[in-house]
């Protein structure tokens, strides 16, 4: 095996939707950083049985609706 090629391995913080910080071992970035989740567990459809909304924190959402309002969509 190589020597070298992998990447580093590390502990970081990951945010949550609902403000909760989790500590988790990862590649991203480096030691310490925080990576904050738009969609995790807790807001998805696919793991709360539909009843949660998505929430909309960068206006992505109303921009597509904007943009393709008379589609349908």
């Amino acid at each position: 095996m190589k020597d070298a090629i992998h990447p580093e391995y590390h502990t970081i913080n990951v945010k949550l939707v609902d403000g909760t910080v989790v500590q988790m071992r990862s590649t991203y970035g480096s030691e310490g950083d925080t990576l904050a989740l738009d969609i995790d567990p807790s807001v998805h459809p696919a793991w709360t049985g539909g009843t949660s909304r998505l929430m909309d924190t960068g206006g992505r959402v109303s921009k597509f609706k904007n943009k393709y309002a008379g589609l349908g969509f």
